[in-house]
């Protein structure tokens, strides 16, 4: 039998905010917790904290698995402050990538000094010899050389946001060249890189991912995969998949019970296209963004999930996006009322006060990226610019707290790096402070409430005798840190069922074959 006592600032994230002295780990789960260390565990390996603290190990509760593992094994050019600086990037990364299409993303026209994006002449200079795709941080676009543009050109050319000259394709224009370039991936190396990107996300604390899932792959391989990779992941970490799509069979024929995320469960775009759905124009401009479904499809959709039991996630940013995903999931529950159906809104950036409301009664949740709060790729000057006085509502946390609505705290990754550092220092210092939460409630959305969006509280998410003991060391006490300083906490260890992670290490087939015959919830 293996225990272990943590001695020391014990941050049990349960209803009463508790703060203990002792918690003892037995055999992967915790046997006690309090404030005086039980005699019963006399013999027990004793780990001091010191200055230190315990929590919950964290959960990103909306990610692009797929996605953020392939285009970690990419190029990443957020950091770039240049589009000359993102040539060079790219010129120096074609000739050492060894897939078909060369892969980068993060390009942002609002951090590079010419303030617009990079163009497909530009790409062409920095890939001449090799199909490319340059991905925008939103995820929502891209830019494609002449080579790309040659061999997608007649998947693309009659759709919306088709625009030749410059390379860039946005809305449909972009799911397609997005599922030609997902069929040229080999799929032994995508899933040594999803086994890497849970290494990443370990290293962040993070001991748990809902994964949005289906990105044109043939078949929907993706989806099946990532439930294959997350049966049988190592070391206890855990994966929930959330396929991305209209059809309901898709997760039903998986035994997955929940549907939903981005891409065809997207409502609308994005902000940082100016595409996202609003219910006025954006400023100075007669554009109000793309709403992608009329209310009758969503609806159908809704209905047709709900009754099947599964849980509904759909992608909204704008407020009229807002609306229609609260219109349609109240017409879906006032179909088929039930009890505990943990549906949500992703994003939920621009929220409106009868939204709201309706997500407070029909308890709808929301899982918020708050590192979209003071985003250096989508900057206040710039939302301001397109949204005017609406910018100034943007990510309301407080105002859904206090209506009673159940947050919880997500990456968007590869859009946002996996930080969960980040998402309590923006949860707590918001650019508008009347919408800033206290540390309690953000560490809560990051542990605890990720565990409940996917019925997950019962064994996880909080420090409490009986559950699985999944936690993580943090180099200080977050309770105590000024709020202006949360960015200096470090993650020091993750613990998943009470041993140190360690990295995955089986091997492609291995892994998808113990995924198949796996019993481990997905």
């Amino acid at each position: 039998m293996s225990e272990t006592i943590f001695h020391g600032t014990i941050l049990c994230c349960d209803d009463a905010d508790t703060v203990a002295s002792y918690l003892v780990e037995r055999d992967g789960t915790i046997a006690y917790v309090g404030d005086e260390r039980p005699a019963d565990f006399a013999s027990a390996h004793v780990v001091e904290l010191g200055e230190r603290a315990l929590c919950p190990s964290f959960v990103d509760t909306h990610q692009h698995f797929a996605s953020y593992a392939t285009f970690g094994a990419g190029l990443n050019v957020m950091n770039a402050r240049s589009n000359d600086e993102i040539v060079r990037m790219l010129r120096d990364f074609a000739p050492r990538c060894k897939s078909k299409i060369v892969i980068a993303f993060g390009a942002s026209p609002f951090s590079v000094e010419e303030g617009r994006l990079v163009c497909r002449a530009q790409l062409d200079e920095a890939c001449p010899d090799k199909p490319a795709m340059l991905v925008k941080y939103d995820g929502h676009a891209c830019v494609v050389n002449s080579m790309l543009l040659d061999k997608i050109e007649d998947k693309v050319k009659a759709l919306r946001g088709y625009h030749p000259d410059s390379g860039e394709m946005n809305q449909e224009a972009f799911f397609a060249a997005s599922d030609y370039v997902t069929g040229s991936l080999s799929i032994p190396q995508l899933i040594v890189n999803m086994q890497r990107a849970m290494d990443r996300l370990a290293e962040q604390g993070i001991g748990m991912v809902h994964t949005v899932s289906g990105v044109g792959f043939a078949g929907d391989l993706d989806i099946s995969l990532e439930k294959w990779i997350g049966k049988s992941a190592q070391s206890g970490f855990q994966v929930r998949v959330f396929p991305q799509s209209l059809d309901v069979s898709v997760a039903q024929k998986r035994g997955i019970p929940r549907i939903g995320g981005c891409f065809a469960c997207a409502l609308d775009g994005c902000f940082g296209s100016a595409d996202a759905a609003l219910n006025e124009p954006y400023e100075g401009s007669d554009s109000s963004g793309v709403l992608y479904y009329a209310d009758e499809t969503v609806i159908e959709f809704c209905k047709a999930a709900n009754r099947a039991g599964l849980q509904i996630e759909m992608h909204a940013i704008g407020d009229a996006a807002f609306d229609q995903a609260t219109r349609c999931l109240k017409a879906a529950l006032d179909d088929f009322p039930r009890e505990d159906h943990r549906h949500g809104i992703i994003h939920a950036c621009l929220p409106t006060e009868q939204g709201l409301d309706i997500c407070a009664a029909y308890g709808i949740h929301l899982p918020m990226q708050t590192s979209f709060i003071d985003w250096p790729q989508e900057p206040d000057s710039y939302l301001e610019r397109i949204l005017g006085e609406r910018a100034g509502r943007l990510n309301p946390l407080r105002t859904m707290l206090d209506k009673g609505i159940m947050l919880s705290a997500g990456s968007d990754a590869p859009c946002t790096d996996p930080d969960p550092m980040l998402w309590l220092h923006r949860a707590c210092n918001h650019s508008n402070p009347d919408e800033s939460v206290t540390i309690q409630e953000a560490l809560k959305m990051c542990t605890r409430n990720g565990s409940w969006v996917t019925f997950d509280e019962a064994e996880r998410g909080s420090l409490e005798k009986g559950k699985v003991a999944d936690m993580v060391i943090l180099s200080g006490d977050p309770y105590t840190t000024p709020r202006e300083r949360l960015l200096d906490l470090k993650v020091e260890r993750l613990y998943l069922a009470g041993i140190p992670y360690r990295k995955q290490s089986q091997g492609a087939v291995r892994a998808v074959l113990a995924g198949m015959t796996n019993k481990a919830k997905i």
